[in-house]
């Protein structure tokens, strides 16, 4: 039984098994890796998917879909041949396709399950709808890979070169952004950035309108089809460009024959909008991995191939991104080698992919200037390493409160009602005046998306819990909560870290006051991490200390 990934794209989807000790592309029926990510309804009912159905945004635009996967994880509907989808539904079919090619490819093995790769950026109902889609195309889906990890992992598996890189993939719908430390079998995101409606269709988008203004046009005044079709010219002059200083687009609107020519300055200029809010990603990227721009050592990935975005990005980063050939492959590539990694297989078994909370998670606190907008107050930091386990106090806000509403919400909006609410539970507290009662909240997060909430009360031991998981199935979930249960022991009490401490203190009592001053800032420093709970940097600071007191015992 094979395990497939599957890059389920904005604009194309591909899929990938790791077989016979590398990664190989699964061709679709037509002999291509890149499969349309288009539906279309015919007229007797029957669903056409990939480049049959592209080619019908232009002749039946009506009966079509495209670009769907922007609208993941909402109720956007779509109405196609008197049929009505939503966009976890269409893309069930672009799935399906996949899987029927891989299945023939395969000679028939059974896939066992798919890998998928969604943008980093997108949020939990998002991933959800997902997996949805992956059991409406009939696999299971056990894990959603970020789209920037999975590039990461095949660039630093290609070059083999210990490196802090900067992984740049811009999609068609989406821009997603990861800063990654790899060394020896270790692929690390330190931090994720992105837009997930900003890609490579919003220059066509910027290009038809720049070609409507220059004509005297408007968009209401020109049929659906007409727009399909500047849109495809739009993206066929963008295309061009990549290759030639000049390109002309050419349409027929209500009988009369338009033309505009187009080189890459134009494009510039038409496409500020677009380039602000790129910057805006990567700022924010950097920002949050706390780097320079002079810390990056390379700039890799899907980074597309048009030479405005490469020339951007080396303006802004000083180097010249490292752009390979089939960077549309890339993703799928990554997958392929997760899958291998999965399935245990000799040459990657050995790779570890870290990854992080792409948002922050956090519950609704009191705002005592204006209670009828409450306060988001962090829990889990955004770009906190997964696994994780963080747990808060809160005091009760009103005087004689019986009751604690506790809301689950994912975001980095200052109020509450402005987040994504994933859930919410409720536990008694004994009546007493404000802030003499408390509550510890704590949220444990893994990499599968399974995220488990205790609320406890502190007075009286008594705790609640809620799961919240990607529809997984119940024997899965125990399995997984079971796993859980290992996180939830706070650093400051495991053994390792108390002795560190003991340690210390003891060399400060025999120390001569001079080095007292270092040994009491080693210790602050030590109990700062262990109260902030980062893993990662507490095992660094350990180690670091371990050879501090070896030196001085």
């Amino acid at each position: 039984m094979a395990i497939i990934g599957i890059d389920l794209g904005t604009t194309n989807s591909l899929g990938a098994v790791y077989r016979n000790g590398r990664v190989e592309l699964i061709p679709n029926r037509y002999g291509s890796y890149l499969t349309p990510s288009v539906v279309s309804v015919r007229e007797d009912g029957g669903i056409l998917v990939g480049e049959p159905a592209r080619e019908r945004l232009i002749t039946h635009p009506e009966m079509t879909a495209s670009s769907f996967k922007k609208n993941m994880g909402t109720e956007e509907k779509y109405h196609l041949g008197g049929e009505t989808f939503l966009p976890e539904e269409l893309s069930s079919f672009v799935l399906r396709s996949i899987l029927d090619d891989a299945s023939r490819y395969l000679d028939g093995e059974e896939i066992e399950e798919a890998v998928i790769s969604v943008p980093a950026y997108f949020h939990d109902g998002q991933r959800v709808a997902t997996k949805r889609a992956g059991a409406l195309a009939g696999v299971p889906v056990k894990r959603i890979i970020n789209e920037s990890s999975a590039a990461a992992l095949a660039s630093y598996f290609d070059t083999q070169e210990e490196q802090l890189f900067l992984v740049f993939d811009f999609g068609g719908g989406t821009l997603d952004v990861s800063v990654v430390d790899c060394f020896d079998t270790m692929v690390e995101i330190l931090a994720v950035s992105g837009d997930n409606r900003l890609g490579g269709d919003n220059f066509h988008e910027a290009m038809v309108e720049s070609f409507l203004t220059e004509h005297g046009l408007r968009r209401s005044g020109i049929s659906a089809k007409e727009y399909a079709i500047l849109l495809r010219q739009a993206e066929n002059c963008k295309i061009r460009l990549t290759t030639h200083e000049t390109a002309k687009m050419t349409a027929v609107i209500q009988g009369e024959t338009y033309q505009s020519h187009y080189d890459n300055e134009r494009l510039m200029h038409d496409s500020g909008v677009i380039w602000k809010r790129i910057r805006s990603v990567l700022t924010r990227a950097m920002k949050d991995a706390r780097l320079s721009v002079d810390e990056i050592d390379g700039i890799a990935g899907g980074s597309g191939k048009m030479p405005l975005v490469q020339s951007y990005l080396e303006q802004l980063f000083g180097q010249v991104p490292m752009v390979t050939g089939d960077c549309d492959e890339l993703i799928a590539k990554g997958l392929g080698l997760i899958c291998g990694v999965m399935e245990r297989k000799d040459e990657v078994r050995d790779y570890i992919l870290t990854d992080i909370c792409p948002f922050t998670l956090g519950t609704a606190t009191n705002n005592e200037a204006d209670p009828a907008h409450l306060y988001m107050s962090p829990i889990v930091e955004r770009n906190t390493v997964l696994p994780c386990s963080r747990i808060k106090r809160f005091y009760t806000a009103a005087d004689y409160q019986k009751e604690i509403r506790v809301e689950i919400l994912q975001g980095e909006h200052p109020y509450a009602e402005d987040n994504q609410q994933l859930g919410e539970l409720y536990t008694y507290v004994p009546s007493k005046k404000k802030g003499e009662e408390a509550v510890d909240i704590r949220f444990t997060y893994d990499i599968n998306g399974i995220l488990e909430v205790d609320v406890t009360v502190v007075s009286t031991g008594k705790t609640v819990s809620r799961v919240l998981s990607q529809n997984m199935d119940e024997k899965e979930l125990a399995e997984r909560r079971k796993k859980l249960q290992e996180l939830k022991v706070h650093p400051k009490d495991v053994t390792e870290n108390k002795l560190i401490l003991e340690k210390l203190e003891a060399l400060y009592e025999e120390a001569a006051p001079d080095m007292r001053l270092q040994l009491k800032q080693y210790m602050s420093y030590f109990e700062q991490l262990l109260m902030a709970q980062r893993p990662r940097a507490i095992q660094n600071y350990r180690e670091y200390l371990e050879r501090i007191i070896a030196q001085l015992e």
